[in-house]
Formats: structure tokens, C-alpha cells, sequence
């Protein structure tokens, strides 16, 4: 039987052109007005997820 796509990982994370796993960083619904610029503009970029989390994550999105 086919495997089914686990749609939380598959709204979560995402796959670069490359193949790295990319992932929205935590915090950034509401109180940011009080975060530094710096604070602000680092959560605007996703961020590469560890080589160890690859193969699991790739296979529950069905990749």
C-alpha cells in the first residue's frame, strides 16, 4: 500500500533545490514589536536543518 504524506512535516519543513531541508524559525505570530531589528530580520530566514533529520523527515513527506 501507497504511504501517506504526513502533512504536518510537509507544512513545516521544505526542500531546497540543493536538497537541504529548510524550516520557518519558532516566534514569529506576535511580540515582535518589542524584539530588536536584528531579532526581526534573522526570523524573516529559514534555517537548514541538521544532516541527522534528512532521511526521516524525507521520507515522511514522501520525497
Amino acid at each position: 500500500m501507497k504511504q501517506k504524506t504526513k502533512k504536518t512535516v510537509s507544512k513545516r519543513f521544505r526542500v531546497s533545490a540543493k536538497g537541504k531541508l529548510l524550516r520557518r524559525k519558532g516566534g514569529q505570530d506576535h511580540f515582535n514589536s518589542r524584539e530588536p531589528g536584528k531579532v526581526k530580520r534573522n526570523k524573516r530566514r529559514d534555517e537548514t536543518m541538521s544532516d541527522s533529520y534528512k532521511k526521516s523527515i524525507k521520507m515522511l513527506m514522501n520525497v
